[in-house]
C-alpha cells in the first residue's frame, strides 16, 4: 500500500475529478450527422467524450480533447430510433450500457442482424456497413445508451450508404468534402471554396465487406455471469475479439466489499462504470464514480479501487 500511495502523490480527488465525465453531465448533439433529420433518426443523441470523434457538426461538444490513441463516444436513443447505415476506416466497438439494440449489417442492413443486450460488446470490422436501432428502453423506461470506442487519435470520417445522402438532401442537409454539414433548411449556404461530398457510388458500396449471420456472431462478446471479482480480456491478444484494434478492452468486476489493485500500462487508460459504483483511492480521499461515468486515468498511475455494492467496469488501454 505504501508503494501505491507514493505513486499517487500528485493525484488528488480534485485533480482526478477533472478527468472524469459524469453521465449526468454528458452534453448531447442532436444534429451530429447527415441523417439527423431522417424520420426515425431525429431523436438520437450523440456524445463525444474523449477525442474529436467523427461528428460532422463542428459545434459538437468534446468533453476531453486530450489525445489518448483512441476516441470515446456514446449514443443514446429511444426505442425505434435508427442510426443509418455507414462504415468506418478505424475500429468501432460498442458496449451496451442500457436498453436493447439491433445491429444491422450490410449496405441495406440485411446481410445480417445481431441483437445485443446490456453488458454485450460488439466490434465491427472496418469498411463494413453498419447501422443500429434501439429496440427496447432501459429498465427504467429511459432511452438506451451505447458507450463507444473508436480507433486512433484521428478516426477519420464516416462513409455513408448511398441512400443516406438521398434522404438527407430531402431534409435540407448537405455534407461537404471537408466533412462538415450545411443546413440549407436553416438558410445556410454551401461555401464557394468547398464542394459537396459526392455520394458513395454503387461501386464503392459493393467493395465493402459483407457478412452473414454466422460470421456476424463472431464479432460479438456476450455478457457473462460474474462470480466474485475478476478481470476478463474482451479485446486484445488471446481475447475472444483478438484481431488488431489499436487498443485493448478488459471487463473488470469487483465483488461487494472487495477491492482491486492494478498497475498502469504506461499509457493513458479509460475506465467506464457499466454497473454499480466504485471508489478510486487518492492521496487525500476517495473519488466516487457511479454507473455511466467515464474517467481518463493518467499514464502509469497505479490504482486501488473498492466497491461497496459491487461494480462492473470496462477498461480501455493501448
Amino acid at each position: 500500500m505504501a508503494e501505491l500511495q507514493t505513486r499517487l502523490t500528485d493525484w488528488t480527488v480534485e485533480s482526478l475529478e477533472a478527468r472524469a465525465v459524469r453521465y449526468g453531465d454528458l452534453i448531447p448533439c442532436y444534429n451530429a450527422f447527415i441523417d439527423c433529420r431522417t424520420p426515425g433518426s431525429e431523436a438520437k443523441e450523440n456524445f463525444t467524450i474523449i477525442g474529436p470523434g467523427v461528428s460532422e457538426n463542428p459545434a459538437q461538444h468534446v468533453h476531453i480533447a486530450e489525445p489518448h490513441g483512441y476516441n470515446i463516444g456514446g449514443a443514446r436513443q429511444p426505442p425505434g430510433c435508427v442510426n443509418s447505415q455507414h462504415s468506418h476506416d478505424t475500429a468501432e466497438v460498442f458496449v451496451v450500457h442500457s436498453g436493447h439494440w439491433r445491429f444491422d449489417l450490410g449496405e441495406h442492413g440485411d446481410d445480417a442482424q445481431v441483437e445485443l443486450h446490456p453488458g454485450d460488446v460488439i466490434s465491427i470490422p472496418t469498411r463494413m456497413f453498419r447501422g443500429f436501432t434501439a429496440t427496447q428502453p432501459d429498465d427504467d423506461g429511459k432511452p438506451g445508451f451505447l458507450w463507444a470506442v473508436l480507433g486512433q487519435d484521428n478516426p477519420g470520417r464516416v462513409t455513408w450508404a448511398p441512400k443516406v445522402f438521398e434522404m438527407a438532401k430531402d431534409y435540407g442537409l448537405i455534407l461537404l468534402e471537408n466533412g462538415s454539414l450545411v443546413d440549407t433548411a436553416a438558410g445556410e449556404k454551401i461555401p464557394e471554396n468547398v464542394a459537396p461530398m459526392q455520394p458513395t457510388s454503387a461501386q464503392e458500396a459493393s467493395s465493402l465487406i459483407s457478412v452473414n449471420a454466422n460470421s456476424a456472431e463472431t464479432i460479438v462478446w456476450r455478457n457473462q455471469a460474474i462470480v466474485g471479482s475478476d478481470v476478463l480480456s474482451v479485446i486484445g491478444p488471446d481475447a475472444p475479439l483478438d484481431w488488431d484494434h489499436g487498443f485493448n478492452v478488459d471487463r473488470i468486476a469487483i465483488a461487494p466489499g472487495e477491492g482491486m489493485d492494478w498497475d498502469g500500462s504506461g499509457a493513458k487508460e479509460v475506465l467506464f462504470i457499466d454497473r454499480g459504483s466504485i471508489n478510486l483511492e487518492c492521496t487525500d480521499g476517495l473519488l466516487h464514480l457511479k454507473q455511466g461515468d467515464t474517467i481518463s486515468l493518467p499514464a502509469g498511475l497505479a490504482r486501488r479501487a473498492t466497491a461497496q455494492d459491487g461494480v462492473v467496469a470496462f477498461l480501455v488501454y493501448p
